[in-house]
């Protein structure tokens, strides 16, 4: 039960605080990524966490918001679609694209964390975690490549990028890392009635089209490839 408590982000049992910033990681993701911030910091890079651990209610407001226009849902190109223009299911995987579904999402487990360099930017400076940010040009490209060659050396500390290629589900977002050892477990331990019977108990909006759409979501937005195409060997 515990695990799957987890695994759906209604658990926060498996976290601890990380010392120095206001967010929750796995226990065992922890050490590992204080370790890749401190080999970050001797290359002039201050690894710095955007967002780890979100709860499945957090999620979901963040879901929900979008599903109803109170936050805007953006197209690969960076515009605000008019989702009025949209059918429910248009909708979803518009939504989809850029946000995880709640129940489905890896920051559930406190084992992936979006992450910026804090030595790149000023203090005025806001993060807003877009591709531009990342590529050639941007404040944190250097982070980006830093971070690739990292898990090609394995030097890594066990963390992975799962999202750096566009594989027509979730987009490449270069600032995403995961903890293998500790994701492993739960990606494992995924089952698709259960989430279904999550989302079914909530109060999520365009549940319906979420429902019908199932199969398909979990294979384009959750599944992952044996091995993910920014991991070498393992």
């Amino acid at each position: 039960m515990n695990r799957n408590m987890e695994l759906s982000g209604q658990s926060c049992e498996h976290l601890l605080w990380h010392p120095k910033e206001r967010h929750q990681l796995h226990c065992e993701t922890l050490p590992d990524f204080c370790q890749l911030q401190a080999a970050a910091l001797a290359d002039g890079i201050e690894l710095r966490i955007a967002s780890a651990f979100r709860g499945f209610d957090r999620q979901l407001a963040i879901w929900n918001a979008k599903a109803t226009g109170l936050r805007p849902v953006f197209s690969d190109s960076g515009q605000v679609l008019n989702l009025a223009s949209l059918s429910d299911k248009e909708k979803v995987y518009a939504i989809l694209r850029w946000s995880a579904l709640p129940g489905g999402s890896r920051h559930h487990w406190g084992t992936d964390i979006d992450v910026y360099d804090a030595a790149a930017i000023g203090e005025e400076y806001t993060v807003q975690l877009t591709q531009e940010e990342y590529r050639e040009g941007g404040p944190f490209c250097r982070l980006h490549k830093w971070l690739l060659n990292a898990v090609d050396t394995r030097q890594s500390r066990g963390f992975f990028q799962p999202f750096t290629h566009d594989r027509g589900g979730v987009a490449p977002e270069p600032w995403h890392i995961s903890h293998r050892p500790s994701a492993k477990q739960y990606e494992n331990s995924f089952c698709r009635d259960q989430l279904e019977s999550v989302i079914v108990r909530s109060h999520i909006e365009l549940k319906a089209e979420i429902v019908d759409n199932m199969d398909d979501i979990v294979r384009r937005f959750i599944d992952l490839p044996e091995k993910p195409l920014s991991e070498k060997g393992d």
